[in-house]
């Protein structure tokens, strides 16, 4: 599957009642761990302050991640998805490998470069 950095914003319907946002979110919220289970949701962060998320999605191809990944998202008809698809970087210090990889005594070093978030990939 390829990746994609995909920027989601929501805008509820003004006269939507409080009733239908909350069984929408939800839904949402159980879709959501559905998709993570399948491997089509990575990674999902909300910007502090802001009411959009950020995420790494993962599907075969743009029309199939629009279609049959983030079209089956509760909130969907009230979201608006920026969507850039992602390849590998050559000095992505996640990769393995040549250029990529860490020696085995760099591990604290790509803790701090991470963000404390080295090894969840």
């Amino acid at each position: 599957m390829r990746e994609f950095l995909v920027e989601i914003t929501t805008a509820i319907p003004e006269g939507t009642s409080q009733d239908e946002v909350d069984k929408r979110r939800a839904a949402e919220a159980v879709r959501a761990r559905e998709l993570a289970a399948s491997g089509h949701l990575y990674r999902l962060w909300r910007p502090v302050g802001e009411r959009r998320s950020v995420g790494i999605w993962r599907a075969e191809d743009e029309a199939e991640l629009r279609e049959k990944v983030l079209g089956t998202l509760a909130l969907h008809e009230w979201m608006t998805a920026e969507v850039t698809p992602l390849e590998p970087h050559p000095n992505d210090p996640g990769r393995g490998g040549a250029g990529g990889g860490r020696a085995s005594g760099d591990q604290a070093s790509g803790d701090r470069a991470s963000g404390g978030q080295a090894g969840t990939r």
